[in-house]
């Protein structure tokens, strides 16, 4: 199964050319889930050609204008299309108000049905069949919360020269033991499937942080996560300045991904318009510095997310 993430929009604060702001798109084996959705969001979901009508949920960190200003006009692009599941918008208090006011101000045409979560505590929001997402509380200016996305568990190798020796032919019998059901071999003995299987596999998983003081409760909740991505606004020598505004700065992204333990690549989002290009490999020196594997991201790069093993 299929797992990346796009990156729509890295930058903060104000657009810059070729850096639309903070937008991440995760891709699930078709099913698209939106971590913000900042100015220019639409333009990066062409630019990808991705299929922007199966966007399942928007979750949003808060309710500033540099993480919010591109989802009305995502949601008037959906009701250019025929779509009958609801679109899920889960965020923090006044995301409901902001979307209703959004959509009585600009008389939106909507034909679907759009269902919006306000988070009042942190936990899970959000639950699919084999994984769920869960929100949990950072310390910015107003109420903004971080996401992971994290699957299910998966069950162990399967050891066909087993299957055989307990007398479970090959067939739909070996499918459902792989299911995790016992079977009947063919001298009626009941088969488990913990005979046949390895043992249990991690899922994936994927953290979203943007806009925080850095604190050590982030690296509990990223612990393990194959992509984190993380906000890194500012260079070292304006750690003050990043604290006066509530943000962290590269090397404190990459502290805490090096704190949570398990995490496997550290992508740096949402940087000041202050830092050009040419600038930004200063943010990524000092956290690399830290935390060797950590990269840039930059607006329509691609990560895609694999199994450990």
């Amino acid at each position: 199964m299929n797992l990346e993430a796009f990156i729509l929009g890295c930058g903060g604060m104000m657009p810059l050319p070729n850096r639309h702001l903070t937008s991440v798109l995760l891709r699930r084996e078709g099913e698209l889930f939106l971590f913000d959705g900042g100015e220019g969001t639409q333009v990066s979901l062409r630019s990808l050609n991705l299929k922007w009508k199966k966007i399942s949920v928007i979750f949003v960190s808060h309710t500033h204008a540099d993480h919010v200003t591109g989802i009305p006009g995502l949601l008037m692009l959906s009701s250019q299309v025929d779509r009958d599941d609801p679109l899920y918008i889960i965020g923090p208090p006044r995301i409901t108000e902001y979307v209703e006011s959004s959509r009585r101000v600009l008389d939106m045409y909507i034909n679907y049905e759009i269902k919006v979560c306000e988070i009042t505590e942190p936990g899970v929001v959000y639950e699919g069949e084999d994984f769920h997402v869960r929100a949990f509380s950072l310390r910015h200016t107003k109420p903004c919360f971080g996401y992971t996305l994290e699957e299910d568990a998966r069950p162990g190798e399967f050891h066909p020269d087993k299957a055989l020796a307990l007398g479970v032919p090959r067939g739909p019998l070996w499918a459902k033991l792989q299911s995790g059901a016992a079977v009947l071999a063919s001298n009626g003995r009941e088969v488990q499937p913990a005979e046949v299987l390895g043992e249990a596999r991690s899922g994936r998983k994927f953290s979203f942080v943007t806009d925080t003081l850095a604190f050590p409760g982030i690296a509990n909740e990223v612990r393990d996560s194959d992509l984190f991505v993380c906000e890194g606004m500012f260079e070292n020598e304006l750690l003050q300045d990043a604290i006066a505004k509530r943000h962290m700065t590269a090397e404190q992204a990459a502290h805490i991904a090096q704190l949570a333990g398990g995490v496997k690549k550290l992508a740096l989002i949402h940087y000041s318009p202050r830092y050009t290009e040419y600038n930004l490999q200063r943010l990524l020196k000092e956290a690399q510095a830290v935390f060797p594997n950590t990269v840039l991201s930059r607006d329509s790069a691609v990560f895609p997310i694999e199994y450990q093993d």
